[in-house]
This record gives structure tokens, C-alpha cells and sequence, in this order.
């Protein structure tokens, strides 16, 4: 049996590894061991190539039972401290042949064993064996015992699962590749999770005679934990996210089957992301035989060490990994061939490049209120897409802060934000207001136009002894336009950034002023007479509109009035109708005779009164109605006519 080594690696952001071994072996199978978690995503990706011509006939493993559930059916069953004899009862009625002392041996079924008492010897224990013949039963010490020849192959293939169950680890399991006869050249490739890989960046900027330089240097990190040494392989880092899932392939499923009950006769079946070396100081001229004397030794334990340089960190340290497009994903490879002990973690170069750049303070209140942020920028003209890390930066040889590098594409810009500056201090106001400055018509409404103005304040206190300049990030509001502002130095998609100079040693005021247009209507034959005058003051309408406006509203107040006197009046009749009601109701009781027949003649009486005061409700209602319906002409006559 043989095993084939990893010769390749590719690692994703995602908690995923694509691995590849090869190896140039003989027979017909090979072994594999993979951790029981991994066993979905290897039955979903194992592909098997064989380059030297050979076939592959399948690839077999243990199915995903505990170590108890996988012997339930074994007739074997050893301890660790007594094999021999939980063997010897475990083979009870099976063919053997007894290896004893003195080169005998006897052959027969296995009765058992005999144990003995617990301060006796062991070797007195007595096996017991039906000889040949089927009728005698001998016994044996089992002190005697050399040897047992299970001559019962059921029984020696139950001994042989146990001992194989027994080695297999619980967290482990062996994926038999089977292969035809002869000499093959493997190639096997398949996912399994992976610790995601990592990414470091080192900035070192200097001022140089050609401008600002920096050195951005990136080192990939990643782990070994696999199961072995990982040597001379070829390693990929892939910047991206790919799709990747867990499917469940590796538990056995059966589905239910619907239960169908015997009848009488036959039925058809249901269907169914190392620090730089400081460079060595040059060392000073010597004579033969010349020493140093303690004068010259302190002078250089007191002298400087070198600083780092972009010079330095470029010469002692050259990336040795390409990068190329893979679609949505982009891929590191590394040059040259990676060692990784198991259980060891290593740093590969994989970015160098040197870069101009420009410094810049940007202050931001949510992101760090009261102080702007010491920001270097630059674009990314590495030529690779730099994967998110974490960035240290040094300025001149020294180190000045920290930041994260975001994921960013080739040729886009990076914005390095790495120290505080606590010599700037900025607060902020923040005030809001409404201001109306016109209105027009529309039909029977009145739209009143406004500002809802969003205005902030930004006082910048410069206690350094230079001038300084400061990007204010400002948020974008939606819907909202700056107005007497300054124009923004920058736009980004959820900031506008403000150019703003401080003078040494003083407090500067900058402000920013929004305004978003507001609609409100208003029904005209809501206003009132006093509103139209303020409006008309204002200068929003004309002398002609105010006049329509007012008659409009006369006639909707007149109209007003007449819609509460017909709700009077038709009040007033439903009591009437109330009443009538009642009189019905009473002279049913009545008879037609003597005092019944005198009240009766009284309620007609009554009844008939109430009928002329209903007529003479119904026209004054026709004649409010009519009115208003003349009103509501004029009305629409006027609205009409409205500019």
C-alpha cells in the first residue's frame, strides 16, 4: 500500500484549500487519510487522474459509523488486556486447530473456556474442544496454548474486521483508491477545509529627491495542518471569494418507503494576509595588527543603529510571487517551491513595490471624533489586487502607526489613515431650519414651496507651528445640495471631501449648508384671510390672485354655511320622523269610539302637522341645495380662471 505526497497547494479566503498530490507508484491501491469533517467536501471534489496509462476502478471508505456501531455485527470482540482469552470464547463453535506444546496439536469445534478462580494461575484454565469425531470432548491448560488456527472462515474474517476496526482512528477515516495492475503516475486533487490565508503590509515612506516614495511591501501567511510535512510544493494564494458549500454526501440516507400490506395474490411494487534585516554597518579600515582601543568601542556602542530604508527592506527582501486575473478572483502564485513542517505556519513575500505618495490630514467625527487622522495616499500600481491586512507604517526609518489596507484592485487608490494628529482639534455644530420662499397653484390646492436647510459647523484649532490643510469628510445627505459652501475638493460615494486651511497657532470656522426643496398642499378653501394677506406681503401672489383667492374662499364659506343649515334642517326632520313614529304606534292601541276614538282624532291632527312641517323642510333643504350647486359653479368658474 502506498501514499502519495501533496505537491501542490491553493489556498482561499474562505475557509477552503484546493490540494493536488502526485506520486509515480506500483500496485493496485493507494491510501488516503482525511478527518471525518472533511469527508463531504473530498466525496464531493476527489478527482483521479492516472497520466502513466493505468485505470481507476473506485475509491472505497469506511462508512461513517462509530467504532461500536461498525463491530455491532462482529462476532470478534477482544479486549486490551485479555485478547487471548475473549478470543477463545468469541470463537466458541467454530473449527479451530489448538497449537500446543511439545509440537502437538488438537483440532475440533471450540467449546470455550473454563476460567479460573481469581487466585489461581491462568495458565490452569481449561479450553475445551469436541474432537473430530463428535463425541469426544477434551480439555487443555490453556498454559499448553501456542497458537489457535481458526480453520471456520467466517470466524477468521470477524477476527480480521475487529483488528481493522480496532486500528482505525475515530477522527480519521481511509479513502482506498483502487487501481488496476502495474505502474502508475497518480495525480489526485480535491477541496478540503483550510485556514484561511492572511496578508501583512509593511509601508515604509521617505522623502526622496524624485518626491515621496513608499515601499509597500505585502507577506502571505499560512498554516500547516495537515497530517504531514509539506515539502518543495507549489503554493497559490487566491485574493476572491468563490462560491463553496457543505454537502452532506458522506451519511448514509435512506428514505422512507411507504409500507405496502401482502394481499392475496401478486401486486405490482409502489413505484417510486519577518521583518526586514537592518543592513550591516560597513566596517572601518584596520591596520595589520591594529586593535581598538575602550574609547573607540564606546563611541560605537553609542552609535545609531542604521534605520530601516526602502533601499535596505527592497535589496534583503524580493517578492517571490506573480499575480494574474482569474475572472472574479485574482491569484498569487509563489514563485519558488514551499517547505512547512506539520504544525507550522509560515510567511511568503508576495507584494514589493515601490510607490509615490501624499500626505494628508482628513478628519471625520464618526469615524474619530475631535482630531483629524495622518493619512497616506497613493495609487495601486502594483499591478496586483492587494488582498485586506493589516499595514505597518514607517516614516523616514521609524515606526508611525498602523492601519488596515482594504481589499483593493490594481490601479485603484489606497487610503492609509495611520496616526492621530492630537495637535488639530475639531468640534462640531450642528443646526437645522425651514424656510418657505414660494408658492404656486394647482387646481384647488395651494403648494407651498420650501427649504429644509441641514447647516454644520467645523472648528478646526491648529496648536502646531506650521499651517496645516485639512480634508473634512463630510457625510452626503440624500436629496440634499450644498448651497453657499465652498466647492468639495473630492467626491466619494458617502462623502464629500472640504479642502480647509489652518493657519499656525489659530481657530478656523468652516461651514457646510444643505438644502433639500419641500412640497406641502394646502387646500385653498382652508386658508383663511389673514394667511392670504401674509402670503400677498411676502410677495408669493399677485394683487389678481389674492382677489380670486378671496372671492374662492367667500364662496366655499357660504357654502359652508349652507351645508350646516341643510344638516339643521334634516336633523330637524328626522325628529319629526321620530315623532310620527310614536303617534303611529299610539293610535294602533286606540279604538274608533267614544274617548279612544277622540284621541285618535287628535293624533291625526298632530300627524298632519308634522306632514306640512316635513314640506316645508324638504324646500328649504331643495333651496340650499339649489344655492349651493350655484355657489359650486362659480367655484369652478374660479378655480378655473386661478394663475
Amino acid at each position: 500500500m502506498s501514499t502519495i505526497p501533496i505537491v501542490h497547494m491553493t489556498l482561499y479566503k474562505h475557509g477552503v484549500g484546493f490540494f493536488r498530490r502526485q506520486a509515480d507508484l506500483a500496485g493496485e491501491e493507494v491510501q488516503l487519510s482525511f478527518r471525518v469533517e472533511e469527508m463531504n467536501d473530498i466525496l464531493k471534489s476527489l478527482t483521479v487522474i492516472d497520466r502513466g496509462g493505468g485505470q481507476v476502478f473506485g475509491v472505497d471508505y469506511a462508512t461513517p459509523q462509530s467504532r461500536e456501531e461498525r463491530l455491532a455485527g462482529c462476532t470478534v470482540s477482544l479486549a486490551d488486556d485479555r485478547s487471548l482469552q475473549d478470543l477463545l470464547v468469541s470463537l466458541r463453535g467454530r473449527r479451530v486447530r489448538l497449537l500446543l506444546d511439545q509440537a502437538e496439536s488438537a483440532e475440533g469445534t471450540l467449546l470455550g473456556l473454563d476460567e479460573v478462580a481469581e487466585r489461581q494461575p491462568l495458565d490452569s484454565a481449561l479450553v475445551s474442544l469436541l474432537e473430530q469425531d463428535g463425541q469426544t470432548v477434551s480439555a487443555v491448560p490453556l498454559g499448553r496454548l501456542h497458537g489457535v488456527a481458526i480453520q471456520d472462515e467466517q470466524g477468521a474474517g470477524d477476527l480480521r474486521f475487529f483488528l481493522s476496526t480496532a486500528l482505525s482512528q475515530e477522527d480519521y477515516r481511509q479513502v482506498t483508491i483502487r487501481l488496476s495492475p502495474g505502474q502508475h503516475l497518480l495525480d489526485v486533487s480535491y477541496i478540503a477545509p483550510a485556514p484561511t490565508w492572511r496578508v501583512s503590509y509593511r509601508l515604509v515612506a521617505e522623502e526622496t529627491p524624485e518626491g515621496l516614495r513608499a515601499l509597500l511591501q505585502g507577506w502571505g501567511i499560512f498554516d500547516n495542518r495537515l497530517e504531514e510535512d509539506l515539502k518543495q510544493i507549489t503554493l497559490n494564494l487566491v485574493a476572491g471569494m468563490p462560491i463553496s458549500f457543505v454537502y452532506d454526501l458522506y451519511t448514509p440516507f435512506t428514505p422512507e418507503r411507504p409500507v405496502v400490506e401482502e394481499e392475496k395474490r401478486v401486486a405490482a411494487a409502489p413505484v417510486e494576509f519577518a521583518m526586514a534585516q537592518e543592513a550591516e554597518a560597513p566596517a572601518a579600515p584596520r591596520g595589520e595588527g591594529m586593535t581598538l582601543g575602550a574609547g573607540m568601542m564606546d563611541v560605537m556602542r553609542a552609535a545609531p543603529a542604521p534605520k530601516l530604508s526602502r533601499a535596505a527592506m527592497t535589496e534583503t527582501v524580493q517578492p517571490t510571487a506573480t499575480g494574474k486575473a482569474l475572472g472574479e478572483l485574482f491569484q498569487y502564485t509563489i514563485a519558488t517551491p514551499v517547505t512547512v513542517g506539520r504544525g507550522q505556519s509560515a510567511m511568503v513575500p508576495i507584494v514589493g513595490a515601490d510607490l509615490g505618495y501624499r500626505k494628508e490630514l482628513i478628519y471625520n467625527g464618526a469615524k474619530l471624533p475631535a482630531h483629524p487622522v495622518a493619512t497616506l495616499r497613493m495609487d495601486n500600481a502594483t499591478g496586483l489586487t492587494l488582498e485586506r491586512g493589516p499595514v505597518t507604517v514607517l516614516e523616514e526609518g521609524e515606526y508611525v502607526g498602523e492601519a488596515v489596507l482594504p481589499f483593493t484592485v490594481d490601479g485603484a487608490e489606497m487610503v492609509v489613515p495611520y496616526s492621530v494628529e492630537l495637535g488639530v482639534k475639531v468640534r462640531e455644530e450642528s443646526d437645522s431650519r425651514r424656510e418657505t420662499y414660494g408658492l404656486h397653484i394647482d387646481k384647488a390646492y395651494l403648494v407651498i414651496e420650501s427649504w429644509e436647510i441641514q447647516q454644520r459647523t467645523y472648528w478646526l484649532n491648529n496648536s502646531l507651528g506650521k499651517d496645516i490643510t485639512v480634508l473634512v469628510e463630510h457625510l452626503r445627505r440624500d436629496k440634499y445640495e450644498p448651497f453657499e459652501t465652498s466647492d468639495p475638493k473630492e467626491t466619494t460615494a458617502d462623502h464629500l471631501r472640504y479642502e480647509v486651511a489652518v493657519p499656525a497657532r489659530q481657530e478656523t470656522k468652516f461651514q457646510v449648508q444643505e438644502r433639500r426643496r419641500l412640497f406641502q398642499r394646502e387646500e385653498i378653501r382652508n386658508q383663511t384671510a389673514e394667511r392670504l394677506r401674509w402670503y400677498l406681503n411676502k410677495g408669493w401672489l399677485q394683487d389678481r390672485a389674492f382677489g380670486q383667492l378671496n372671492g374662492l374662499i367667500n364662496l366655499w364659506q357660504q357654502i359652508g354655511i349652507n351645508e350646516q343649515l341643510i344638516a339643521e334642517a334634516k336633523k330637524e326632520r328626522d325628529g319629526i320622523y321620530k315623532a310620527q313614529t310614536q303617534i303611529q304606534g299610539n293610535m294602533q292601541a286606540l279604538g274608533t269610539a267614544g274617548k279612544e276614538g277622540a284621541l285618535r282624532a287628535q293624533y291625526v291632527d298632530k300627524l298632519a302637522a308634522t306632514e306640512k312641517d316635513l314640506e316645508s323642510i324638504a324646500q328649504r333643504v331643495e333651496q340650499l341645495q339649489q344655492e349651493n350647486r350655484r355657489l359650486q359653479k362659480q367655484v369652478d368658474e374660479a378655480l378655473a380662471q386661478l394663475t
